[in-house]
């Protein structure tokens, strides 16, 4: 049985298996596909190709939300 990935609960997106489409990965991380695009430009992100299809691995998708900074308390 896979993990799942459950968003902030206003958005309540789950994801369930070893990857997601890049729409599915936009609303998990409550990203426009305009940054998600810039995250991968940079290198931060990892696309994958299934046939025809662009996935990114649930794996590559913790490690890049594990990556973000810590932000500071105000």
């Amino acid at each position: 049985m896979h993990p799942t990935f459950t968003a902030s609960p206003a958005h309540q997106t789950t994801i369930t298996g070893g990857a997601m489409t890049v729409s599915e990965f936009c609303r998990w991380a409550c990203l426009g596909r305009t940054k998600m695009y810039a995250e991968v430009k940079a290198g931060r992100i990892k696309l994958r190709k299934i046939g025809a299809k662009t996935v990114i691995l649930r794996s590559d998708a913790e490690a890049w939300l594990h990556s973000l900074p810590i932000a500071r308390a105000i």
